[in-house]
């Protein structure tokens, strides 16, 4: 699947003259990108380094979109904060108790917050102005299949048309009518970002990527966290074993989880605690309570019907999954719109791939494999198969496993926790997955992605070596873990 591939070049530098074709004449845009999020960006980048006129529609008050904003920017910053200032990687060594600033606010959590949101916007706005993407500040809606209507926060209306157009409007939180927000004491996962203090307490319905990031960075700060979830499990696409050692370590610290009871009441006060009450009958109480129990296309308003366009339950659009084409040929849907991954590294490509197929140039094909991370504390990571799948697949197999404590550098880190499982097929001897849990599986992952898409052998693992000391040990560990069971 193309929408697989992870890139963050902006293509093959293949540039193409501006186009002159009677048809693109025909319009004031070769393309019209709705979004200015990961898949919009670099969409509007590839299309104008083939030589073609773009414009980048934002309704927001800068360039960026949800994941500038809301989304993985502004989590990562304050999971990274948090670490920083609670201490939190240094505890193995000084205790639970230590601390990098004893009083923690939400004022020393925005600080840091919004200088990296200032970077980021600036060096997108570069990119624009040197690749003479043009931008339009306004909210788009369509009013035919190549017309679209651009309405600024003052009410000025404008139309202009487009050869093609990209849907890069991402998505926005799903808010059930039965959940009370006041941004005050309940609050939607773009609006946690801005809390206006700490909680002691903290409930957390919704156990998907979001829902565990927050529950897991609120923990990080010592906040008595309860994380809810109507399925009897959650993250069902990582490795189980994973998810039972990651489960482990959560307890461990007190989070709270309640699997498997759907929530039948929320009640609040604006000053007074929040109650969630159980389908089993327990009711959980807490200051703040954080709804993260899914997110919707934000397609609502972009009049889809006078394009032709159709959207599903939760307003995503479905695509041809090699093109990134809709139902009309020439509009184009990446990013979160279309539903999974609905990763910024994925959404990037998929808006590369969009726009080279729009102009007639063939990406290359994509790898098979991609790596997908949870910033989570700790930190999930994983590519290729899990040993469900495996399983699955009847392939005969072995798994070695490594801890992050058997590693020099995790000793020198104090780390106690952390794991690398790498499984192999005991047929071929190649890797068909890499599943990590722990500091910086986000970044050791690479290595396991790029020998699973190498169709690389457990020899790799086995015969080359490692930076001493390093957590990357643990592929060597891991690798001769499997060895020693796989017999000669």
């Amino acid at each position: 699947m193309l929408h697989a591939v992870v890139q963050h070049g902006a293509g093959p530098a293949r540039r193409a003259p501006r186009s002159t074709s009677r048809e693109a004449s025909m319009y004031d845009y070769d393309m019209v990108v709705i979004g200015s999020g990961p898949s919009g960006r670099r969409a509007a980048v590839q299309a104008a380094k083939l030589g073609k006129s773009t414009l980048v529609v934002e309704k927001g008050r800068r360039v960026g979109g949800v994941s500038v904003h809301t989304g993985t920017i502004p989590s990562k910053t304050l999971r990274e904060t948090v670490l920083n200032l609670s201490g939190w990687r240094e505890r193995g060594f000084y205790g639970r108790s230590y601390r990098v600033k004893q009083d923690i606010g939400a004022a020393d959590l925005m600080a840091r917050l919004q200088k990296t949101l200032d970077h980021e916007v600036e060096v997108l706005e570069h990119q624009f102005s040197r690749n003479t993407v043009r931008t339009a500040r306004g909210e788009a809606r369509f009013i035919s299949p190549h017309e679209v209507e651009i309405t600024a926060d003052a009410g000025e209306k404008r139309v202009v048309s487009a050869a093609h157009v990209l849907i890069a409007c991402g998505t926005r939180p799903f808010r059930p009518d039965y959940v009370p927000f006041n941004q005050t004491n309940v609050f939607d996962s773009d609006e946690i970002i801005e809390v206006p203090k700490l909680p002691r307490s903290l409930v957390v319905i919704g156990a998907g990527v979001i829902g565990v990031e927050y529950a897991t960075i609120f923990s990080a700060l010592d906040v008595a966290v309860t994380l809810i979830e109507p399925r009897s499990s959650f993250l069902d696409f990582i490795d189980k074993e994973l998810i039972d050692e990651f489960m482990h370590e959560l307890r461990d610290r007190n989070v709270g989880l309640r699997l498997g009871s759907a929530v039948t009441s929320i009640e609040r006060s604006e000053s007074g605690p929040v109650v969630v009450r159980l389908a089993d009958g327990r009711h959980v109480t807490a200051e703040m309570l954080l709804f993260a129990a899914g997110r919707v296309g934000a397609t609502d308003r972009l009049n889809l019907d006078a394009a032709g366009i159709t959207v599903d339950h939760r307003g995503r659009i479905s695509v041809n999954p090699a093109t990134l084409q809709t139902v009309i040929p020439h509009i184009y849907a990446a990013g979160d719109v279309i539903g999974f991954p609905s990763l910024a590294s994925t959404s990037m490509e998929q808006g590369r791939v969009a726009a080279c197929h729009a102009f007639g140039l063939a990406p290359p094909p994509p790898p098979e494999y991609f790596p997908y991370g949870i910033y989570s504390v700790p930190e999930i990571s994983t590519t290729g198969l899990t040993e469900e799948e495996v399983r699955q697949k009847g392939i005969p197999y072995e798994v070695g496993v490594a801890r992050f404590r058997e590693t020099s550098r995790g000793h020198i880190m104090g780390l106690d926790s952390g794991m690398m499982k790498m499984i192999f097929s005991l047929k071929t001897r190649r890797l068909l997955g890499v599943h990590i849990l722990g500091e910086g599986a986000t970044e050791l992952i690479h290595i396991g992605q790029a020998v699973l898409n190498l169709k690389g052998t457990i020899d790799y693992f086995i015969e080359n070596t490692f930076n001493y000391p390093t957590l990357a040990e643990a592929y060597k560990i891991a690798g001769l873990d499997a060895w020693n069971r796989m017999g000669r």
